[in-house]
C-alpha cells in the first residue's frame, strides 16, 4: 500500500534534521563547507526517498502495547527455561518441525513485529513470510501439537497486535 507522492520541500523534516546533525558530528566540524554539504544532503536524501515510504498503522493503544511487551518478556523468560530443559535432556526426545501460521494481519509493521516476537521466544524462529503475506513460516525446536502452537501464536501474539494497531 503505497502513499501517493506529494512534493514538499521537507517531506521528512525530522529525518532531515537528524541527517544534518549526524553529518556534522561524523565530520567533527562546523566549517561552512560541511554545513552547506550537510544541508544539501539533509534536503535531497529525504526528497529522493520520500516516494519509497509505505504507510503503516500507528500504535493506537499504549496500555495494550505495554501489556504486550510485558507478556512477551514473560514468555521469553519461561521459554528460556523450557528450552534449557529440552537441550539438557535427550536429543532423541526433540521433534523439530516447520509449521505455517495463517495470518490475519495485513500491514507490514505488525507482521514484522509478530515475526520478531516469534523469533525472540526461545524454541521458535520465524523462517519466512509468504509473498502474499498470508502465512508466517516458523521453525519449532520441539513440536508436540501443531494446532495448539498455531492457536497459541495467534491468540497470544497476533490478536493483541491486531488490537494495538487496530487492523
Amino acid at each position: 500500500m503505497k502513499t501517493k507522492p506529494r512534493f514538499r520541500l521537507l517531506p521528512m523534516p525530522l529525518h532531515s534534521l537528524i541527517l544534518f546533525v549526524v553529518w556534522l558530528l561524523l565530520n567533527n566540524t562546523v566549517a561552512p563547507g560541511h554545513i552547506v554539504l550537510g544541508g544539501f544532503l539533509a534536503l535531497t536524501i529525504p526528497l529522493l526517498t520520500s516516494g519509497m515510504q509505505n504507510t503503516q498503522p500507528g500504535f493506537r493503544k499504549p496500555l495494550a502495547t505495554l501489556r504486550y511487551v510485558l507478556m512477551v518478556i514473560g514468555d521469553i523468560i519461561v521459554a528460556n527455561f523450557e528450552v534449557a530443559m529440552l537441550v539438557l535432556g535427550s536429543s532423541k526426545k526433540l521433534s523439530p518441525a516447520f509449521i505455517a501460521v495463517p495470518l490475519n494481519i495485513e500491514h507490514e509493521l505488525p507482521i514484522t513485529i509478530l515475526a520478531s516476537t516469534v523469533s525472540l521466544t526461545p524454541g521458535t524462529v520465524s523462517a519466512e513470510i509468504s509473498a502474499d503475506k498470508k502465512w508466517l513460516y516458523v521453525h519449532v525446536l520441539n513440536l508436540t501439537d501443531k494446532d495448539e502452537l498455531i492457536a497459541s501464536i495467534k491468540q497470544r501474539y497476533e490478536q493483541p497486535l491486531m488490537e494495538i494497531f487496530e487492523c
